[in-house]
């Protein structure tokens, strides 16, 4: 791997706090509303706003469902994996620090019997071409600690019948995202755009929606 001889006008790009927007200033906090319920109706309308700009700027396909969850994508990928893993086997795809907290959780904590795991070193990818697409796949879209993405999405059937599972955190709003091959989806406002890292937000399919209302996971949800 040859080391890049070009660097992007902002290299400040890190797994921790990120840097801010473009034309990002001060201003941008006017109205905020602090100290606020989220109950409240301006509240209310502000979440709205934020469901429906995120589904027009990220291409978010009409039929499929937004919102704004806690703590962050971590919240986010948490519980979508302990609402819908273990109505079918799962394949894991790790190659960094937050793809393998994945599957430590899948493993360890949900302890799924049918659970295939590919992983691969800091730098390298996994054989993403052994997915089963009758299984659910679970990976991170941008490795947010090794820089390594994911380089195209043959991988991911289109006549998939498990789901895709996709930790975007550090793809969402910096590089396209395939939503036809990926039925749930979750980021944060932390890494790309270098807001509050305190909320996530999920996009789900009609599939994954269909899979929430007819599976009910054998263990107690957190």
């Amino acid at each position: 791997m040859n080391k890049p001889t070009q660097k992007p006008q902002n290299p400040n790009f890190s797994s921790g706090p990120c840097a801010k927007r473009p034309g990002w200033s001060l201003d941008a906090l006017q109205g905020a509303m602090v100290g606020r319920s989220h109950r409240a109706k301006p509240a209310k309308a502000r979440i709205q706003e934020v469901i429906e700009r995120s589904k027009t700027v990220l291409g978010i396909p009409a039929d499929y469902l937004c919102g704004v969850v806690p703590a962050s994508d971590t919240g986010a990928i948490e519980m979508a994996l302990w609402s819908m893993l273990g109505a079918r086997g799962v394949d894991m795809f790790a190659w960094e620090t937050f793809g393998a907290g994945w599957v430590t959780d899948v493993q360890k904590q949900l302890k799924l019997s049918d659970c295939r795991v590919f992983q691969a070193d800091y730098g390298a990818l996994p054989d993403l071409d052994q997915a089963d697409p009758d299984r659910d796949v679970v990976f991170t879209w941008n490795g947010t600690t090794s820089g390594v993405k994911v380089p195209y999405d043959g991988w991911l059937a289109d006549d998939r019948s498990g789901l895709t599972f996709c930790d975007a955190t550090s793809a969402a709003f910096a590089m396209p995202l395939p939503w036809a091959k990926l039925d749930v989806v979750t980021w944060s406002w932390q890494k790309v755009l270098g807001g509050e890292a305190a909320h996530g937000m999920l996009a789900l399919s009609p599939r994954a929606v269909e899979r929430l209302e007819s599976y009910t996971p054998p263990w107690p949800l957190p």
